[in-house]
């Protein structure tokens, strides 16, 4: 339970990082509390997404993987991401990203982030 809660954290905190940076990727609120609190609602809809969807996209896309040499993993971490802003927008979550490039480039500033939050913060059971 410590490491699902270290892991939201840590989706979290990239989130966070990639909203700072990218201006069409969108977190609204009324006050900063109303935004922590969706933005932790969001890390925990990018895990269940990046758990139960991902995986299965991994293995349908197993030759583009092997033919691109890995870089398909940027398209499939963006499909991810806009996949969680439409469970957001469904969700009724102020969490948007507007256009696939910007998925890619807030796919790849979460995955760099959120790995070197997993290398920084404690590993638990």
């Amino acid at each position: 339970m410590k490491n699902f809660l270290v892991k939201t954290i840590a989706n979290a905190g990239a989130l966070a990082v990639a909203v700072w940076l990218l201006d069409k990727i969108t977190l609204t609120g009324d006050s900063t509390f109303k935004k922590i609190w969706t933005l932790l609602l969001v890390a925990l809809v990018f895990g269940i997404v990046n758990f139960l969807v991902k995986p299965i996209v991994k293995v349908l896309t197993f030759p583009l993987f092997i033919l691109t040499l890995g870089l398909i993993t940027l398209v499939v971490n963006a499909l991810m991401l806009m996949l969680t802003s439409w469970l957001a927008d469904k969700l009724d979550l102020s969490f948007h990203v507007e256009g696939f490039w910007t998925a890619v480039l807030g796919g790849l500033i979460i995955s760099v982030v959120s790995w070197a939050l997993n290398v920084v913060l404690p590993e638990g059971d």
